[in-house]
């Protein structure tokens, strides 16, 4: 073959050649636009999405009356403990007794999505807009301590038997002074929990009919320096009044602090809660705290804990649970300490 017919047998080579390696380019293209069963298939509903998917905690929310009350300090603290054992979570708002507030405040815990509330309300009547709130976004509603006014909108309750707590101070003044005598009581009306007591009190007066006559009762908000300075007032006036009925503990050392200040030492005061600091007051002679109708709120918040767990959880759980009250007197305070809440 002469050159000529080589160099064009190259050439058509060459054509060939490139013309078999652009199929071969062209094939390879539509491969990966066909794909293979698993470069197309649809992923299943829920592949992907972990930036959204809950991890199946629990929140809880919690609103005590007053985060400064060592009572309300410790009842949380007993809710906390448990909630935290069991891996879930609670958020802690403190209301200051403003229902204002306190109403602002349930708004954020069902804007952060909360699952369930443990709710001490600041004001029995005032927070019934906010339980409608809380049951329009479906949470659950664990009522504790002092009861709210509309009961249908909680799914349970958790408190003292309040009545009783404050019967047995009447009893027990009637045993002290079975002549009768005069009587100031410091309240709270806002707050159900002091109103049953505060009626348990004078039920008891009422049922001895021995002659006791109510000469003043003073709204003090449930907190120390109104019950001070109401207590002030009363001891000016009434200076031999027979004893004060305190709604909670908070009230009675606002009520002693004013009879040291006046010198008035033969006044007998009640209050409720059994604090560390009235179970103080007992130990010291001489002192005007006669007792205290004691609960505990670390039982009542372990309780609570637990019952909102059984909630959420699907369990079964009691609607109302009504912890044991009795009374701690100079007699008897050494059986539970003063270091600590029973």
């Amino acid at each position: 073959m002469h050159t000529g017919g080589m160099k064009m047998l190259k050439k058509r080579m060459l054509t060939v050649l490139a013309v078999l390696l652009s199929c071969a380019f062209l094939f390879t293209g539509c491969k990966q636009n066909v794909g293979t069963p698993e470069d197309n298939a649809v992923p299943e509903e829920g592949e992907n999405a972990d930036e959204t998917e809950e991890d199946g905690t629990f929140v809880f929310g919690f609103t005590g009356i007053d985060m400064e009350n060592p009572y309300f300090i410790t009842l949380e603290k007993a809710i906390r403990e448990v909630i935290e054992e069991n891996e879930y979570r609670l958020v802690t708002k403190d209301p200051a007794s403003d229902p204002e507030t306190q109403a602002a405040q349930i708004q954020e815990m069902i804007d952060e999505g909360v699952d369930a509330v443990f709710l001490c309300p600041v004001d029995w009547e005032k927070i019934t807009p906010s339980l409608e709130a809380l049951k329009d976004a479906g949470i659950y509603i664990i009522n504790v301590d002092t009861q709210v006014k509309e009961m249908d909108y909680v799914d349970a309750y958790v408190g003292s038997d309040n009545y009783e707590a404050g019967y047995i101070c009447g009893e027990d003044l009637v045993e002290k002074c079975p002549d009768g005598g005069t009587v100031a009581i410091l309240e709270c009306p806002t707050q159900n929990s002091m109103n049953d007591r505060i009626t348990g009190f004078e039920n008891a007066l009422a049922d001895a009919d021995c002659g006791f006559t109510v000469v003043a009762r003073e709204d003090t908000n449930g907190e120390f320096e109104k019950a001070l300075e109401a207590s002030k007032q009363i001891f000016a006036e009434y200076p031999d009044v027979t004893a004060v009925m305190c709604g909670n503990d908070q009230l009675a050392v606002g009520a002693k602090t004013a009879a040291n200040l006046a010198e008035i030492e033969q006044v007998i005061i009640y209050g409720v809660d059994g604090s560390p600091d009235i179970k103080k007051e007992l130990k010291k002679p001489g002192n005007q705290i006669a007792g205290t109708a004691a609960q505990s709120p670390i039982n009542m918040g372990k309780t609570a804990a637990e019952i909102g767990i059984d909630i959420l959880e699907g369990k079964d759980y009691d609607t109302e649970t009504f912890e044991e009250v009795f009374m701690i007197d100079a007699d008897n305070v050494d059986m539970y300490g003063v270091d600590g809440w029973q």
